[in-house]
């Protein structure tokens, strides 16, 4: 976990520089945060817009800190992901957190936390997405602008009521994640690369890695939850490319211990493969922000035609449609409209 290993994931030559090592790290959003970390930590010299930068995604940082901490005590709902894998990595380097992803235990949960973070901070974007039919998922995401809202990405929180998505397809929802915290974050790991399998690892997610080798693990025992999770063949293969670039250390017997566990889940994914239904997703269409409905701790689904669902919630009313991408006619997003005016009337 140091400067030298970030020249060897960026591909950088050493010999040209820290300036041209955070010139590449620019490819992604928050990757020159961790960098510009790394070289102060080395001494090396920066200017002042540098140094900002670095102020403002470690105040960001702590700020994802503070709210999930927040709505935990008030809500029930705990980081997952990157938060928690940012506690792992060594005093002084700053683990990039794109997005604070959050789980709920429950929906009322998931709206309670929503409606404190639409109540206090600026959100301008709120985006919803139900996972399965009877009974479903939700996922929310809300968005509000940076302190430089041109120069650093937006504040970004993420909450759902299913801790881990799976594929939609052989690997279901497991809506429930419970398990030493160093391994939940192997585990996070591990499903975010059931979503991009023909992709080499990332440096994040190398990084990552590295970070969890300053943890002990129980190899059996981490195998089994690995595998208790449907996740055996993804963490396989992030261990193994993640030791392309790095020593293992505990998680090499983690490794091996994997071993067994591959085969068995390979059949279980084959035989879903067969006959699958697939886990539908349908997402939501804004059609208007409301007053916080502080009563509701649900949302409402509405069809007022066949065809026409609608989602209430309590922040907000969207049209379901099943990708984000499917466009919505002027004659049914006024239909809608009407059918929410008709809605509210008896209100």
């Amino acid at each position: 976990m140091n400067t030298a290993l970030l020249y060897r994931l960026l591909d950088v030559d050493p010999a040209a520089g820290p300036a041209e090592l955070l010139h590449r790290s620019r490819a992604g959003r928050h990757l020159p945060h961790l960098v510009l970390s790394s070289l102060v930590r080395d001494g090396v010299r920066m200017g002042g817009a540098a140094r900002a930068e670095l102020r403002r995604a470690g105040d960001r940082a702590a700020r994802y800190a503070r709210l999930a901490a927040g709505l935990g005590c008030c809500t029930g709902v705990r980081a997952i992901g990157s938060l928690p894998l940012a506690g792992h990595y060594p005093d002084g380097l700053l683990r990039p957190i794109g997005t604070l992803d959050l789980v709920a235990p429950d929906e009322a949960a998931l709206w309670q936390a929503v409606v404190r973070l639409v109540t206090d901070h600026p959100v301008e974007h709120i985006e919803v997405t139900l996972l399965g039919d009877r009974p479903h998922h939700t996922a929310v995401t809300v968005q509000w602008p940076a302190e430089d809202p041109l120069a650093d990405p937006w504040y970004r929180v993420r909450l759902t009521t299913a801790a881990l998505p799976g594929d939609g397809r052989a690997v279901p929802v497991r809506p429930y994640l419970v398990a030493e915290e160093p391994v939940e974050c192997l585990l996070a790991l591990a499903e975010s690369h059931l979503r991009r399998p023909a992709l080499p690892p990332a440096p994040l997610t190398v990084l990552d890695v590295a970070a969890l080798t300053r943890s002990s693990f129980e190899p059996s025992d981490t195998a089994a939850v690995l595998a208790a999770y449907r996740l055996a063949p993804e963490a396989a293969v992030l261990l193994d490319q993640a030791a392309a670039h790095l020593p293992l250390g505990p998680l090499a017997a983690v490794r091996a211990a994997l071993a067994p566990e591959l085969a068995a889940e390979h059949r279980r994914r084959s035989e879903a493969t067969a006959s699958p239904r697939g886990l539908t997703a349908r997402h939501g269409t804004l059609l208007r922000r409301t007053v916080i409905r502080h009563t509701w701790d649900t949302a409402r689904l509405l069809s007022p035609a066949p065809g026409t669902d609608l989602l209430l919630t309590p922040v907000a009313d969207y049209l379901l449609t099943p990708t984000p991408a499917t466009p919505t006619t002027p004659t049914t997003r006024t239909a809608a409209l009407d059918a929410l005016r008709r809605w509210d009337t008896p209100c």
